[in-house]
């Protein structure tokens, strides 16, 4: 929803951009923990919730349980553990309202670039209107980027041979459109990821038909829609008590999970096969179809609530086909083993197309900066780039327990700089021979194909990426702000500092 007002200034102390959970989290942070800091959040859509307002296929849904997904300083007390997007997006409008937010987002402001002059300490932001085309800039000490990590502007399809033979209609579920009716029409999904374990249940209960075709399976796990132990302790001890105790349980539930399958990857595969089997009809060709060649999490698990996606199949309402495209045809896909789907409607639920820091253009000094050769400090700065500050989630827990731990060590820094009279801060890389690895470690797809733009993780010290919650706790949380890793200074050109 955006405001009904917009002002004119352009001169901040930080600049958020993106009005995502990464965005609205930080905006938290600075107002409650530094509320004389000046702060605009630059939005280039119409609209607040990143992800959650852009996605709009049938039954979106968070992959991550809710409690967990969360903001830290605001309980999760729907109902649903897993919920459908349009619940999560009255979750971010409420704590936008609740903290006296929402009249610092500049709704349609796309940002291009940012170059930083280390004799002001400043940042100079180049953007440009959504909606009229007209640039403006914005300046700022500190800059917070909340972009994710993928291109919002289009999903990753590949060449399909015969694509244009098709005589039905072919949608990807990032450009989903509005008029797309798919009542009675048999529907083939291609993907096997979480957006096509998502739309086969979705679509199934309207359309002809739905098949989820794939080359190879993923994991699938169900759990439970709703949380019964969350629900009943915000009945008896109330949602701000309880909502603590329920962080902590998932926290260790999915850090559990997902430790027990790096240690014992057979026994948790046979675990999570046994379970795919007690859901789907005797008979059915569990191995061929949910059966991956890869160990669980070496790429993310697929969550189903209540395993709608079995009882979809179970019904016949919907089926799995794990095959390769030949070529599309005028009535559908052609398979290698000579199978032919029918289809009115193909969806591509083939990936997301990977952006590092939304596509933004940085430069020191007017010198660019190659994203690629960067080195991440703390998995939230960049070696070389002063006053600048990432949000990249986990991919092996819920995305904003990252952002909260990122944000509050952000707020920890700036106080550090004002105690001590300091304008800028560096991270150096002392190091250049250090072994660097990829930021990601997962072996998905849509990851291969695109993290070599992105900044790498090092070997040691603060460079280290972990997907681990409890060492950047450790790190991030309790550990100190000085770091050898740190260059701190104060600007040749007198100007506040950020108070």
């Amino acid at each position: 929803m955006a405001p009904n007002t917009r002002t004119t200034d352009t001169d901040f102390d930080v600049v958020i951009i993106g009005a995502g959970i990464s965005g609205i989290g930080a905006a938290y942070h600075l107002k409650t923990r530094r509320p004389s800091t000046s702060f605009a959040i630059l939005e280039g859509r119409s609209g607040l919730g990143g992800t959650w307002d852009l996605f709009k296929y049938p039954g979106i849904r968070s992959d991550s349980d809710m409690p967990s997904f969360g903001f830290g300083f605001k309980p999760w007390t729907h109902r649903q553990s897993i919920a459908d997007a349009h619940v999560i997006l009255d979750y971010l409008d409420e704590a936008v309202d609740e903290n006296g937010i929402r009249t610092h987002i500049r709704y349609n402001t796309k940002v291009d670039g940012a170059d930083f002059d280390t004799r002001t300490g400043r940042w100079t932001i180049r953007t440009t209107d959504a909606e009229t085309g007209e640039s403006s800039t914005y300046t700022a000490r500190f800059v917070y980027s909340g972009t994710g990590y993928y291109n919002y502007a289009a999903g990753y399809t590949p060449e399909f041979r015969g694509r244009d033979r098709f005589t039905g209609r072919i949608v990807h579920p990032q450009q989903w459109p509005d008029d797309l009716d798919y009542t009675g029409k048999k529907v083939v999904v291609i993907g096997s990821g979480a957006t096509a374990v998502t739309l086969i249940p979705a679509m199934a209960d309207n359309a002809a038909h739905v098949t989820m075709l794939q080359r190879s399976p993923s994991y699938v796990l169900s759990l439970p829609g709703e949380d019964a132990i969350a629900n009943s302790l915000n009945k008896v001890i109330g949602p701000d008590r309880a909502y603590r105790i329920i962080r902590r349980k998932n926290v260790a539930l999915n850090r559990g999970i997902f430790k027990a399958s790096k240690r014992a990857p057979r026994l948790v595969r046979k675990l999570l096969m046994a379970d795919v089997k007690r859901r789907l009809p005797k008979g059915y060709d569990v191995d061929t179809h949910f059966n991956p060649s890869y160990d669980p999490w070496d790429q993310r698990l697929c969550m189903v609530p209540n395993g709608d996606m079995f009882t979809a199949i179970s019904s016949g309402r919907a089926s799995v086909v794990t095959d390769h495209i030949d070529t599309f045809t005028e009535t559908g896909i052609a398979l290698t083993s000579g199978q032919h789907l029918d289809a009115d409607i193909i969806v591509t639920a083939t990936g997301l197309d990977l952006l590092p820091l939304g596509g933004i253009d940085l430069s020191v000094d007017g010198e660019s900066v190659d994203i690629a050769d960067t080195v991440v400090y703390k998995a939230m700065m960049l070696s070389g780039v002063p006053n600048f500050v990432f949000a990249m989630g986990y991919t092996n827990i819920a995305w904003t327990l990252k952002v909260d731990l990122v944000c509050a060590h952000m707020v920890r820094l700036l106080d550090h700089m004002d105690e001590n009279g300091q304008t800028i801060v560096t991270p150096v890389l002392s190091d250049s021979a250090m072994e660097r690895t990829p930021l990601l470690d997962l072996s998905s797809g849509y990851v291969q194909r695109g993290i070599d733009a992105f900044p790498k993780a090092g070997t040691t010290g603060p460079w280290t990426v972990k997907m681990a919650y409890e060492d950047d706790v450790e790190r991030l949380a309790h550990g100190p702000v000085e770091d050898p890793a740190l260059r701190f200074e104060s600007t040749t050109v007198e100007a506040e500092v950020l108070v």
